[in-house]
């Protein structure tokens, strides 16, 4: 019997993909008068290029930028901190999120999220979602000094719900750092479908929106 479902939250409960977007025209717009050589599209399209879905941290990302567009009188640093205190204000949900969590809730199952990144960065990004009174447990990695796909994370965070890894399901986009992970200590892994990776065979269970999990769940 499941008892609790783990979440990562970037490609899995928040849209990073979107968010990115809306953020930096956004911020191409603050901060027009530095940039207006450059074409907006070029920007967005470069930052996301650089970016590498959130892998690449921004300071090098803004450090390119700015060599590779000859930005004056604007600093890397001043582009970075933007993005740190601003970023929350331009995060998109997946569809059914706040639905499926209740669907959850109501059923009894408790819920926890593990996710990689700065702590103070992703927590402002859970408040954003208005997520954060759903969930028993938030490990991120900053704060946990551990990070997905390192074992210790997910035995952390089922030891402080009290369940055992079998009575937990963790839910994420990525094959290796989620799902993968999550199996080999004992917990079922369910692969949310990314449209930029494929090949994930050995998954649990796979969704293709938030709204299928609660169904999902009753298989099990």
């Amino acid at each position: 019997m499941i008892k609790a479902a783990l979440f990562d939250l970037d490609g899995t409960l928040l849209n990073r993909d979107a968010s990115v977007q809306v953020f930096i025209k956004d911020q191409y717009v603050r901060f027009y008068q530095w940039l207006h050589h450059i074409p907006a599209d070029l920007y967005t399209s470069r930052f996301i290029e650089l970016d590498q879905r959130g892998y690449v941290w921004k300071d090098s990302v803004y450090k390119q930028l700015i060599e590779e567009f000859s930005i004056r009188d604007l600093t890397w640093e001043e582009l970075l901190n933007d993005y740190i205190s601003q970023f929350k204000h331009s995060c998109v949900p997946f569809p059914h999120l706040h639905h499926m969590l209740d669907e959850l809730q109501a059923c009894g199952i408790q819920l926890g999220m593990i996710t990689n990144g700065f702590g103070k960065f992703q927590m402002d990004n859970i408040l954003a979602l208005k997520i954060e009174p759903y969930f028993q447990e938030i490990l991120i990695s900053e704060w946990e000094g551990l990070k997905k796909p390192d074992p210790e994370i997910f035995k952390r965070a089922i030891k402080r719900l009290n369940v055992k890894p079998e009575e937990c399901i963790f839910v994420g986009d990525h094959p290796e750092y989620d799902v993968y992970s999550a199996q080999k200590i004992g917990m079922k892994g369910i692969w949310k479908k990314d449209p930029h990776r494929t090949g994930v065979k050995h998954a649990d269970a796979v969704i293709d929106n938030l709204s299928d999990l609660p169904r999902c769940l009753r298989s099990f």
